[in-house]
């Protein structure tokens, strides 16, 4: 018989078998765990032949809307080979599922390797995490710009999250790198961490490492505006004639796309993520409702289908009044929607009449229309980081 229970620290090397069995890796487990306190938690099933399951929850928070929603990133899914297909991985996200209600995280994210079990559990595709390809000898063109461009220190971590959360708060999906989930002292160990200095902190900022080969890998290019773009963008430049290369994990796509003077193979890398809204009402209350700043106040009544999360399963009216959201248990369910609708209209990245078309909604026309007003429907979502 399976149980799933929380992981505990005597499960390490257990677990860092299971996982490199499942994902790849080096033989020996490293001396320290992986994941620091506090920034994620985990999950193991087990049955008489020992561990058979695994799942972590990263501790994240994930902007929609321009506020940062608390979301479980779940990842590191593995199950033993003859354990496959018995159903373990089932139960260990029905139990990931309570145990980040139980922490408060209303949303959770996960890149899949396979897609039918999330599916199954209520996740569905939302966005994209994108990396470009850029030839460094056509940066050669780029505007020169008076913004003056220095190495960072310890003393500019605090102004480079800044500086991050500025463009970060402005695309849905991004994380907002906050503690524990993330340690922004790490930036510090890249080869590369330039800022560009304004008179109220930092303008932008560029983070890259220079692994063996032909290829520099950017791990962020963030700028504020124009000059500041064009003065990070030179500095890439530069790299030309030692390296033919680099690539560029997008947080604003739309960036690189206005400013670069030469050509971008976006989709160089493209890998999808999936949502899913684990508390309905916590998660309508964190989220940030732009599109309805001078809107008038309306409701939309829904009925969610939600077999794994029983607890947001039933009707709930939508109260939109002076810009703020709030789920109210009730209403007449004029839409009926599947748990996997929920987390794509959440994030905005589909309308009413493409869920429809997915039959994973019905009803009123009208209702419908209306939930598409709330989130701004459709519009792209980023991720700018794996896990």
């Amino acid at each position: 018989m399976v149980t799933v229970r929380p992981y505990a620290d005597e499960d390490f090397e257990d677990v860092y078998h299971l996982r490199r069995l499942s994902f790849g890796g080096p033989k020996e487990p490293p001396s320290t765990p992986d994941a620091p306190p506090g920034s994620a938690s985990a999950l193991v099933a087990q049955d008489d032949t020992g561990i058979t399951g695994h799942l972590r929850v990263w501790n994240y928070h994930q902007f929609f809307g321009g506020r940062a929603v608390p979301m479980g990133g779940v990842a590191s899914v593995a199950v033993q080979p003859h354990a496959r297909g018995t159903g373990v991985a089932g139960r260990l996200l029905a139990e990931s599922l309570v145990l980040m209600r139980e922490q408060g995280q209303s949303i959770s994210t996960l890149y899949p390797y396979v897609i039918p079990p999330y599916r199954r559990y209520g996740w569905e595709h939302v966005g994209t995490m994108q990396v470009a390809l850029l030839t460094l000898s056509d940066l050669a063109a780029t505007p020169r710009a008076s913004v003056p461009v220095r190495p960072a220190t310890r003393a500019d971590l605090g102004d480079i999250h800044a500086c991050y959360l500025r463009t970060a708060s402005t695309v849905d999906g991004t994380l907002d790198r906050s503690a524990p989930g993330f340690d922004i002292s790490r930036k510090l160990e890249l080869d590369v961490l330039t800022v560009a200095p304004g008179e109220d902190g930092l303008r932008g900022f560029l983070s890259a490492a220079r692994p063996d080969g032909k290829r520099l890998r950017v791990h962020d290019l963030i700028a504020d505006d124009v000059d500041t773009a064009h003065a990070l963008l030179r500095q890439l430049a530069s790299w030309a004639g030692t390296i033919t290369d680099a690539s560029i994990r997008l947080l604003d796509p739309t960036l690189l796309d206005l400013t670069v003077p030469g050509g971008i193979q976006r989709g160089f890398e493209v890998h999808d993520f999936m949502t899913r809204v684990v508390d309905l009402p916590v998660a309508v209350a964190a989220r940030g409702w732009p599109a309805l700043a001078e809107a008038k106040p309306f409701t939309v009544d829904i009925e969610v289908t939600d077999p794994h999360a029983p607890w947001q399963a039933g009707r709930w009216r939508l109260v939109h009044e002076e810009g703020a959201v709030a789920a109210e248990p009730g209403g007449g369910g004029a839409v009926q929607m599947e748990a996997r609708a929920l987390g794509p209209w959440f994030a905005g990245s589909a309308s009413s009449a493409s869920l429809r078309r997915a039959g994973l909604l019905t009803g009123s026309h009208e209702a419908a229309a209306a939930l598409d007003r709330l989130t701004g429907a459709p519009h792209p979502v980023h991720l700018g980081e794996s896990f």
